[in-house]
C-alpha cells in the first residue's frame, strides 16, 4: 500500500455514524464502513455505513451475526466491508482501544487497506463555531509493523468527505435531533421490526 492511498467517505455514511454516536453519548459505539477500491487502487470509496452496537460492543457472537448479515446484504450491491468506526465512552478519551484494534485487525485480513475511523469529539463540538469541511473523525491505518497509526497528524489530508457541504447538513440534523431516529444492530437484535438499514433516515 503506497502512502498516496486516500479515503473518501460519502455524506450519508458519514452522517449516520455521527448521529449514532450522538444518540448514545454516554456509551462507546461502533459501526462498519462499506465501499470499494477505485481509481486504480488509489482511493477507498466509503459509500455506506452500518451502526453496530452501543452496549457490550466487544462481544463476539452478536458481532459475527451482524457482520455476516451486513456482508450478505451489501455484496449484492458490489460493496464489501472496508473499515470500522469507533466512538469512545468518554468525551475526552482519544485512545484507540483494544476492541477497535481487534475488529480492525479482523477486517484487515480480508481488506488490507482497511480504514479505522475514530470520532473526534473536540472537532464535533467545534463544528457550529466555524465552517470546517473536514470530517469530525481521525483516520487510522495499519502499518507494515501491524501497528495502528493515526494518519494526517503531519497535516496530510487523506480522509475527505465526498460532498463538501456534509457538515452543514450534519449540523441541521443535530439541531432537529435527527439522531433520535437512528437504529443500530443492538436495537434490531432487541426488536427485529427495527431496521438496521435506516431506510427512512434521510427522507
Amino acid at each position: 500500500m503506497g502512502s498516496e492511498l486516500r479515503y473518501e467517505i460519502g455524506q450519508n455514511a458519514y452522517i449516520k455514524l455521527v448521529l449514532h454516536a450522538l444518540k448514545h453519548r454516554t456509551s462507546a459505539v461502533n459501526g462498519v464502513l462499506l465501499g470499494r477500491l477505485s481509481g486504480c487502487g488509489a482511493v477507498v470509496e466509503i459509500t455506506e455505513s452500518v451502526p453496530l452496537f452501543h452496549s457490550q460492543i466487544g462481544l463476539l457472537p452478536p458481532l459475527e451475526i451482524a457482520l455476516l448479515q451486513i456482508e450478505e446484504y451489501y455484496s449484492d450491491e458490489g460493496l464489501s466491508i472496508v473499515g470500522y468506526f469507533h466512538a469512545n465512552e468518554r468525551f475526552d478519551d482519544f485512545d484507540l482501544g483494544g476492541v477497535a484494534k481487534n475488529i480492525g485487525d479482523h477486517i484487515y485480513r480480508y481488506f488490507p487497506q482497511v480504514a479505522l475511523l475514530m470520532l473526534d469529539n473536540k472537532k464535533l463540538e467545534a463544528l457550529h463555531k466555524g465552517k470546517d469541511r473536514s470530517p469530525v473523525m481521525q483516520l487510522y491505518t495499519r502499518d507494515s509493523f501491524k501497528n495502528w497509526k493515526q494518519v494526517g497528524s503531519d497535516g496530510s489530508n487523506r480522509l475527505v468527505i465526498k460532498e463538501p457541504s456534509a457538515n452543514v447538513l450534519l449540523l441541521d440534523y443535530i439541531s432537529s435531533k435527527k439522531w433520535q431516529d437512528m437504529v443500530d444492530f443492538d436495537d434490531h437484535l432487541d426488536d427485529i421490526n427495527k431496521d438496521w438499514l435506516n431506510p427512512e433516515l434521510f427522507k
